[in-house]
């Protein structure tokens, strides 16, 4: 396995990273040295160079690695989409392109290993093949296939989960048998052509990932197994650089972006960041964009990135004040609802009933006892503010929102349901299916807000995407019947509510409280976007 990594790094070496001290540095590193070793002189002046992170090595402490089933795949790219690690990415070969490949490989038994892991889908060969054949100058079908970065998997298995009912991947333990296997099949992905134009289509938001250039996080940032923030990342990123190229940059509060965004001497970021005080980035961002502007970068896009911490709690007032100044900056908060990157403290995005800390759950104060404040609500009352409500795994909704955002020339926010597993206590492959629970039992609605949509709130603001949109809760169908998903459905299904029920299963008072509380921003959402609440409409009819 040495001789691999030494292979990979010697290979790798960035035309940025070529000062001897700066490989001496990450070739320590990635060997297992510790705080020590001088400094190199990036370092030396406060910088870590961008997609450094792509050179650190997992291989050797995630357990388990995702397997790959190709027979069974679709091309539908969630997993790639998912991946908080930039581990999973797929590929379109044409068959010229992959005898070419092959024809690289000596080993028969290699050869047809690496054939066994392309298929022809619907989707990309079959498709295809039917317009080759009607009209011989389009391109005809292409071979597909899912390839896994050893070096980048933490093993989370999160992919495994949003395969679901395809079974095209799972989980199996990392041995020294197979971990060459690995090794082998990703140097067949970097052997191959980027992904060729005509098989991307522009309608097809996940297709984005098919290019090169999408992989704007690297990997090698050191966050926790599954984290439900570095998905969005990878996702907000991709889009930014499908519309501006690398004509963006970054301010990061303090905060856990900024603590694996900067695992020295490794970042995951292919784009300049930089990080102030925890709770000012907006106003830093604010000076970066006048400078920009004066310095003739108007199409230069900014972005403040922060947890709910250092947007909506602490943070907010300079985030109120950079929405005020109609500046073109677009602010990315990551809402897991507490303090994660300080120990689970609560904020004023905690969830009525949860468990953290400074709002423990004892005998006499059960949980949290304040409402949570709604960081989209607010922002939409500020001046031409655009607002984008959402949540990464329902991807069509995210990129057209995100897309919509990005275009518009002022303020925006991009709140968005990050899932925190430690803080939130479900497992580390949870992240997208909490997501769009969140989403289906009104914890998190889905909106957006034009501020040039029209005259009325109703003409400005759209729940377009949330499930049973004129109803109180979303009923999901279940054997023998349907089931509804309300606010207690998802707090059952997590840790941080765990006190808020009894022996027999039964919510108490608080948790109860809050569910109402939920409904109540429900329906005053559905209200605000001239949606008329059937249920509601009932319950006031017989009363």
């Amino acid at each position: 396995m040495s001789e691999q990594r030494a292979k990979i790094y010697k290979e790798a070496t960035p035309t940025w990273y070529n000062e001897k001290r700066g490989r001496e540095v990450v070739e320590a590193y990635n060997a297992g040295a510790g705080s020590e070793q001088p400094c190199d002189p990036f370092v030396a002046c406060a910088v870590v160079p961008a997609a450094s992170g792509s050179y650190r090595d997992f291989s050797y402490i995630a357990p388990d690695l995702p397997e790959y089933i190709a027979e069974n795949c679709v091309g539908c790219m969630e997993c790639v989409q998912t991946c908080p690690d930039s581990a999973i990415w797929g590929r379109v070969i044409p068959q010229a392109g992959l005898n070419a490949a092959l024809a690289q490989i000596a080993d028969q038994a290699e050869k047809e290993m690496v054939q066994s892991q392309l298929v022809q889908t619907a989707k990309y060969w079959k498709v295809y093949q039917k317009k080759h054949e009607a009209d011989p100058t389009s391109p005809p079908g292409g071979w597909f296939g899912i390839f896994v970065d050893p070096t980048k998997c933490k093993g989370c298995g999160e992919c495994v989960v949003v395969c679901g009912e395809h079974q095209a991947l799972k989980m199996i333990k990392k041995t020294p048998e197979n971990l060459p296997t690995f090794f082998k099949l990703w140097d067949m992905y970097k052997r191959t052509k980027e992904t060729p134009t005509a098989y991307i289509n522009p309608r097809l938001v996940v297709d984005n990932m098919l290019k090169e250039s999408a992989n704007q996080y690297v990997g090698g940032g050191g966050s926790c197994m599954g984290c439900g923030e570095v998905s969005v990342i990878r996702q907000l990123l991709t889009a930014t650089e499908a519309m501006v190229g690398q004509k963006y940059g970054i301010v990061a509060a303090t905060g856990c972006s900024t603590v694996y965004g900067s695992t020295y001497p490794f970042s995951p970021y292919r784009v300049p960041w930089m990080n102030s005080l925890f709770e000012n980035a907006p106003t830093v961002a604010m000076g970066v964009r006048e400078f920009w502007n004066q310095t003739g970068r108007r199409d230069h896009i900014v972005w403040a990135f922060g947890g709910d911490g250092s947007m909506l709690d602490i943070g907010f007032q300079a985030l109120s004040r950079m929405f005020s100044s109609g500046l073109n900056i677009k602010a990315f908060c990551m809402d897991t609802q507490v303090y994660s990157n300080t120990g689970g403290q609560s904020s004023t995005a905690t969830f009525m009933g949860q468990n953290a800390k400074l709002a423990t759950h004892g005998k006499v104060v059960p949980g949290k006892t304040e409402h949570r404040k709604e960081l989209g609500n607010i922002a939409m009352m500020h001046p031409n503010t655009f607002v984008v409500q959402t949540v990464g795994p329902m991807v069509n909704h995210f990129y057209r929102a995100l897309e919509r955002a990005l275009a518009y020339d002022g303020p925006a926010l991009i709140n968005v349901y990050t899932t925190c597993q430690p803080e939130h206590q479900v497992a580390d492959d949870q992240s997208a299916h909490r997501a769009v629970r969140a989403v289906e039992c009104r914890a998190f609605p889905l909106m957006v807000y034009d501020p040039m949509g029209g005259p009325t709130l109703a003409s400005r603001l759209s729940l377009q995407g949330n499930p049973s949109i004129n109803r109180d809760w979303h009923h999901v169908k279940v054997k023998g019947g349907s089931q509804k998903v309300n606010f207690v459905t998802f707090a059952r299904e997590e840790g941080r509510f765990s006190k808020q029920f009894d022996k027999d299963g039964n919510p108490s008072p608080t948790l109860l409280a809050s569910q109402a509380g939920r409904l109540a921003n429900w329906r005053l959402l559905q209200e605000m976007a001239g949606i008329k609440n059937a249920d509601l409409e009932a319950e006031l009819a017989s009363s």
